[in-house]
């Protein structure tokens, strides 16, 4: 019987092991399964972003119109050039920070990125961002089975999610992902007080689970996956002890990007991260030129939380060896929706920054002139059509950054040869 990580949490065990976290020696198991120091650090924007109010086609003459409470202030986009169709481009006024990583050739943006028919749903949505497969929304995920499939043994610490739950994302068949969204947190807990009584008792834990009985496949996975929690809470530890070069913010984000910057930096032997900022489904009231609130907000915390990621990684010597890779579960449409927010639509925008980042421009902006045969649109024109399909922007990583097979992972040919930003 094959039991998964997913059977695992749908028995509701996974608060068992969210206590634990776990040691030193395993980084020399993941340098002997020839394991690189390339890290991928994927970063969710959820609830669906607006990527006409991310990446803004400045001159287009339906911009303003459609988009009465939501268009940028003339005259504030962060202008970054145009793309391949000659259409001018700018970044939201906030964005400060990821256009000096822009110039200088390490951010890439990948427009119109999606899939046919796209769904409206933030569940369906996401699962079909998870598993790549806009047919097939349940089993493991894209970087659930690129984990499954690296030579066995796998570092317990080969993933790292800092969100309270693991993403459908990261759910493979064999190999677990801890979630670890404290470092403080990620200690053995123990009735016992005292650090004597816990290491006793940490050490009758460890005892009772090194018994994986064949015959009893619910009782292994328990015993493996406390194995491997407890196996981790002594290298996440030194994670805590990390002094980063820059100030990061005190918002959820920037903290998640330290705590990665922190692992990097002490080579506990991850290789896949993921972060997350919510806010990003803004049906109404979405203040896209506030300072701080609405759109604007989440723009501002999207901006210092990554500017001061590539500052510190910078510093460290390590961003050569980063890449950081943008995703939404859908864009959103083209008009207000008179509740000054828009509404649940089709392609967004993607984003890849790092050190081997060739950064630019990737596909083509929209024409935004609602006119019936406009081939950028559909949904009547009011919602921007996919150019480039997700799984495309996954293969070139998984190919040319993660160094696997992604015709065996995603289950299909989907490269594409103009992709170039890694």
């Amino acid at each position: 019987m094959q039991f998964t990580r997913r059977d695992f949490f749908k028995g509701g065990i996974a608060a068992f092991t969210v206590s634990f976290a776990a040691p030193a020696f395993l980084s020399d198991i993941a340098r002997a399964q020839g394991a690189s120091r390339r890290n991928l650090v994927v970063l969710y924007l959820s609830g669906g972003n607006d990527a006409l109010s991310m990446l803004i086609p400045v001159n287009d003459p339906f911009y303003a119109s459609r988009r009465p409470s939501l268009a940028v202030t003339p005259g504030t986009a962060l202008s970054i050039g145009t793309d391949t169709s000659g259409v001018a481009l700018s970044l939201h006024p906030r964005l400060t920070g990821l256009r000096t990583i822009f110039n200088a050739g390490n951010l890439a943006f990948i427009q119109r990125t999606g899939y046919q028919n796209s769904s409206r749903s933030h569940f369906l949505g996401t699962d079909i961002w998870s598993t790549a497969s806009p047919t097939k929304s349940s089993g493991p995920g894209w970087l659930g089975r690129y984990l499954d499939a690296l030579p066995s043994p796998v570092d317990p610490l080969v993933g790292w999610c800092t969100t309270r739950e693991v993403p459908h994302t990261l759910i493979g068949n064999h190999v677990s992902v801890p979630s670890i969204p404290s470092v403080s947190a990620y200690t053995f807990s123990s009735p016992n007080t005292g650090a004597l009584e816990q290491g006793f008792s940490r050490t009758a834990m460890t005892e009772l689970a090194s018994h994986l009985p064949v015959d009893q496949p619910h009782l292994s996975f328990v015993n493996g996956t406390m194995q491997s929690a407890i196996a981790t809470i002594d290298r996440v530890a030194t994670v805590g002890a990390y002094l980063p070069t820059v100030t990061y913010a005190n918002d959820g984000l920037s903290q998640a990007l330290r705590a990665v910057a922190g692992a990097m930096n002490k080579g506990i032997g991850t290789k896949v991260f993921w972060v997350q900022i919510n806010g990003f489904d803004t049906h109404s009231n979405q203040q896209v030129n506030s300072a701080t609130a609405g759109y604007a907000g989440l723009m501002n915390s999207l901006n210092n939380a990554l500017f001061a990621f590539y500052n510190d990684l910078r510093n460290q010597g390590l961003f050569q060896d980063t890449m950081v890779l943008q995703f939404s579960e859908f864009g959103r449409r083209i008009n207000d929706n008179g509740s000054g927010g828009c509404d649940h639509g089709a392609a967004s925008v993607m984003m890849a920054m790092g050190g081997n980042v060739n950064g630019g421009l990737y596909g083509t902006a929209p024409n935004l002139n609602p006119f019936p045969n406009n081939p950028t649109l559909e949904n009547s024109g009011g919602d921007v059509t996919f150019e480039t399909d997700f799984r495309s922007v996954y293969a070139r990583v998984i190919d040319n950054w993660l160094g696997a097979d992604s015709v065996g992972i995603l289950g299909g040919d989907f490269r594409k040869s103009s992709l170039t930003f890694i």
